[in-house]
């Protein structure tokens, strides 16, 4: 009897620990970003559990305790290259527990949270090691940026002597949006939209970075997350002059394609698809971790945001670089809408930066899929963009800036993009300028040029002061102003400029004037 007693209760004590084991999660994965000042390892898990995170000194290590969590067999490890993670260890505790330890090569600062399962991912618990000591919001991103075309090397391009006459650059802040953990949407052969964006974002840093008089900010360079609110914090830190937030829309059906232009409101949307976007983007900062961002909330920081009196100009000024992108993108992408559409964008809620968000087109549509994953197409839409926010900037520069100081003491000038054949003297035949002039006015050393480089050309004046002339041309019926610029061989921008149109809608029996070439 007390034999069987005891058999009785060892099989009751396995009966249970396999029924414990039974309900334990699993790690299914682990995986890893690396962002300027911060490494993220998420491990994705069967069910929700509870854990606790430490740190240990001689030698530096995190400790992860997970409660009824089985043990890591088999798993792959994820990439710790660039890391301060040199190791993961793990070990059962407690029989029912799972203690994983992180084996650090330097010190860092532990963040913690879970992650409940949505229509992408399952249940994660996210683990974010901060850099200590951090990086500041300009240095890490300045620092992440290391592209040919970075901020860095197009500011060595004004002298100290611009930069000493209070000639500084025009800055845009370039956000490509989502990245790390969150894809943003997915579309047609899983096309994420974290990688179309920040495709298409270097494209734009590129060009800014070569056109003189401008510095692009690149808010992300890589495959990470930076929340929405320190993306405005760091367009600040920079003093950019204007924000762009770059995204992919997705849909229910595969009907909806184009592109959009949206600025912040503050009054409500313009449109339900407006209403669904921001709510959308709003809602990413879920997957980043942040918490719960609140179109609602009333905290002191988004309060005098919104009570500012300059917010109503900066959206006044997001509607005019909106009408100049839009006339520019026309001319390569198929537009759902053709007017700025205005929404309660978190990461658009800055006071004083004009801010856009440009939906670059549907990576659920077939045809915008194929396009927003093609490099050629990523590079004509870059150049598109970039010619809306010149054409803008060189009508309306910022005062104290060496765009408007060339304006006001050299003439009109714009921007014109390289294409294959040309040359400095075809150009300048072209425009009726001299080489010098084009030598000098770009900071050119030899003759060289190169497809795709976006170069500033005198418009008004040549420089024994000749004033430019014009052709006036009248609009028939079927005309369109790119099939006019295209006729008489010169810029789209040249002809807005000479004209001062805010979009490219024209009319029959309208007179425009025609610079000579």
């Amino acid at each position: 009897m007390k034999v069987s007693f005891r058999f009785s209760l060892a099989m009751l004590w396995g009966l249970l620990f396999s029924t414990a084991a039974a309900q334990a999660a699993t790690v299914e994965s682990i995986r890893s970003y690396r962002a300027p000042d911060h490494t993220r390892l998420v491990f994705d898990l069967s069910a929700a559990i509870e854990h606790k995170v430490f740190t240990l000194e001689k030698p530096d290590r995190i400790v992860i305790d997970l409660n009824k969590v089985q043990a890591l067999n088999n798993l792959p490890r994820p990439d710790l290259s660039n890391t301060p993670v040199t190791g993961i260890r793990s070990a059962v505790r407690n029989q029912t527990d799972l203690r994983v330890v992180l084996d650090l090569n330097t010190a860092v600062k532990p963040r913690s949270f879970v992650l409940r399962a949505n229509e992408q991912y399952g249940e994660r618990l996210v683990l974010d090691l901060y850099d200590d000591p951090p990086a500041s919001p300009a240095s890490a991103s300045s620092a992440s940026d290391s592209s040919p075309g970075s901020a860095r090397s197009n500011r060595s391009r004004l002298s100290s002597a611009d930069l000493d006459a209070g000639k500084r650059d025009i800055v845009v802040a370039i956000s490509a949006g989502h990245g790390g953990e969150d894809p943003g949407a997915i579309g047609v052969k899983r096309l994420m939209e974290k990688n179309v964006v920040l495709a298409i974002a270097r494209e734009v840093n590129n060009l800014l970075a070569s056109t003189p008089g401008y510095q692009p900010v690149m808010i992300r360079s890589g495959d990470y997350y930076v929340d929405l609110r320190r993306q405005i914090k760091i367009a600040h830190e920079h003093h950019a002059d204007l924000f762009i937030a770059i995204h992919a829309d997705a849909f229910s059906t595969s009907s909806a394609r184009g592109a959009t232009v949206y600025a912040l409101s503050q009054r409500g949307a313009t449109s339900e698809q407006a209403r669904r976007l921001a709510e959308k983007e709003n809602s990413a900062d879920l997957i980043g971790g942040v918490g719960s961002v609140s179109l609602g909330d009333k905290d002191q920081i988004l309060a005098s945001v919104l009570l500012d009196l300059s917010m109503t100009a900066s959206i006044a000024s997001s509607l005019e670089v909106g009408n100049s992108i839009i006339a520019a993108l026309g001319t390569v992408s198929h537009m759902r809408r053709t007017t700025v559409e205005q929404a309660a964008f978190v990461v658009l809620k800055s006071a004083d930066i004009p801010s856009l968000l440009i939906e670059t087109g549907y990576v659920t549509n077939p045809t915008d899929a194929k396009n927003l994953n093609s490099s050629a197409y990523q590079k004509k839409l870059a150049h598109a963009l970039v010619d809306g926010i010149t054409s803008h900037f060189y009508r309306l520069p910022p005062r104290g800036t060496w765009v408007y100081w060339q304006k006001q003491n050299q003439g009109l000038s714009i921007p014109y993009t390289v294409a294959r054949g040309d040359s400095l003297s075809e150009i300048a035949a072209r425009f009726g300028v001299t080489v010098a002039q084009i030598k000098t006015l770009n900071g050119l050393n030899g003759n060289t040029i190169r497809v795709g480089q976006v170069l500033l050309v005198a418009g008004s004046a040549s420089p024994e002061g000749r004033t430019a002339t014009f052709v006036e041309h009248k609009i028939a019926r079927g005309e369109t102003l790119s099939g006019i610029a295209d006729n008489y061989s010169i810029p789209l921008a040249r002809i807005r400029e000479s004209n001062q149109l805010l979009s490219d809608t024209i009319r029959v029996g309208q007179i425009l004037k025609i610079p000579a070439s």
